[in-house]
């Protein structure tokens, strides 16, 4: 096993008060990029998949403390062997499933733009979901994961963070146009109903990058605890407020209707909204290389000492987006995914691995803030864990994955369980149809 022949970067210093220098200037030469690409490499990171800023900076510097500069040897020294794999299994089940989840919505979505495309058949096998997650995969995907250096992903993680900027911009907007005319749920605002932990998983699921901290922190020239948490604190800022905006305005349009992959739920005959598509599905393909760079290092960690000759970082790539590219062929519903990914995997990552850590490796005073803040995280991680996932299996999400909603279909008045009259509805279907999309 390779776990033995990592070798850390990260110094600690003989004053823990005034480390700030986790790594010597002469281990990070020819492999440093701006402090904004490593904003837009953690942003693109929280988007796809997200962050949660505490845990994020107690992680790096339970590194400083323990000389270590990978979340694997950071676990790996503080709790020994054991420790280090189920780290390793947590760290690369995440972003593997977070593969599949990506290749899944990329399906989706794409499919739904080249169907808009005049004088295409729907039917046509070649704009249909499978045949674009292969696609996808071989032109845009392998290509980019194949990189060995996460900094050159700076300017695509740009891209990306421009991209979902216009997403946004579509999604506000509808929520103004479209909103009005779809019929709401009963009891749509009470908050926090019994299922509310699942609703946990999922944000577990959305708001970590903690698997790949170290590659991004790494990639910083001259990587300090007060560089980082200047970088964490925009990114967090950013990406929460992106979040937020996203969540509401896409709650606010289709209440207790809303889908697990927002795109599901408005109709395919929105031109606007297919160009939301169409930006939606580069984003999450721009995204895509920056969780395979992760189950790579794993890999490559675990078996061979952390180094990987050029053919084995071949092999070992092409093998991962392989294997998660079948899957995804194999299943088309993403909300149970998120659930699952978020409940088993994030929120050890997220709440209980960087707090056990950090409250192992400190010495600082019980009432020291990061110590109570420790205490608080680890029970809150372990309950959304073993809750979350009970009730991921017993109460799992309804999937329409591909199908139309109800209110694209001005004939269709068979609903149930919402607020509004039967004309009142039969009065909205039709404006629905017949204005809001022209």
């Amino acid at each position: 096993m390779g776990y033995q022949g990592q070798r850390p970067a990260i110094l600690p210093q003989s004053d823990l008060d005034d480390r700030e220098n986790l790594v010597s200037e002469h281990s990070h030469k020819g492999k440093a990029c701006r402090q904004s690409a490593a904003v837009f490499n953690v942003v693109n990171s929280i988007i796809g998949s997200g962050i949660i800023d505490f845990s994020l900076v107690l992680l790096i510097k339970g590194g400083a403390l323990s000389g270590t500069d990978t979340y694997q040897s950071l676990v790996n020294k503080t709790f020994g062997f054991p420790g280090y794999l189920l780290l390793s299994v947590l760290q690369f089940s995440y972003p593997f499933i977070a593969m599949i989840s990506y290749n899944i919505v990329t399906g989706d979505t794409l499919s739904k733009v080249f169907q808009r495309i005049p004088g295409v058949d729907p039917e046509n096998l070649l704009i249909g979901r499978h045949f674009i997650i292969v696609l996808s995969t071989i032109a845009f995907t392998l290509p980019l994961s194949l990189y060995r250096d996460i900094a050159k992903l700076g300017k695509i993680s740009l891209i990306s963070t421009v991209l979902t900027t216009l997403i946004l911009g579509i999604v506000m907007t509808r929520v103004v146009s479209l909103g009005p005319h779809i019929p709401k749920t009963e009891d749509a605002w009470i908050f926090a109903k019994p299922n509310a932990i699942q609703a946990v998983g999922v944000m577990s699921f959305a708001f970590i990058c903690h698997h790949n901290c170290f590659l991004v922190y790494g990639s910083l020239e001259e990587p300090t605890v007060t560089k980082w948490s200047h970088i964490i604190h925009v990114s967090t800022l950013i990406s929460v407020f992106i979040s937020i905006l996203f969540a509401t305005c896409g709650y606010l349009t289709f209440t207790g209707f809303t889908q697990g992959d927002l795109f599901e739920n408005y109709c395919r005959n929105d031109d606007l909204v297919t160009f939301g598509r169409f930006c939606y599905g580069i984003t999450v393909i721009l995204t895509y290389p920056i969780e395979c760079f992760v189950t790579r290092e794993v890999i490559a960690n675990v078996f061979f000492s952390g180094n990987l000759s050029s053919v084995l970082h071949i092999i070992i790539t092409v093998a991962i987006i392989t294997v998660a590219t079948l899957v995804s062929l194999l299943v088309d519903c993403l909300g149970i995914v998120l659930e699952l990914n978020g409940v088993l995997c994030a929120a050890p990552l997220i709440f209980i691995i960087p707090s056990a850590c950090y409250l192992k490796l400190s010495e600082e005073p019980r009432m020291h803030s990061d110590k109570i803040m420790s205490c608080v995280m680890l029970p809150i991680g372990a309950v959304v864990m073993v809750v979350g996932f009970v009730m991921a299996i017993t109460n799992p999400q309804d999937c329409t994955h591909g199908q139309e909603m109800f209110y694209c279909f001005s004939d269709n008045f068979s609903l149930t369980n919402i607020s509004i009259s039967h004309f009142q509805l039969t009065t909205q279907l039709s404006i629905l149809n017949i204005s809001i999309f022209q």
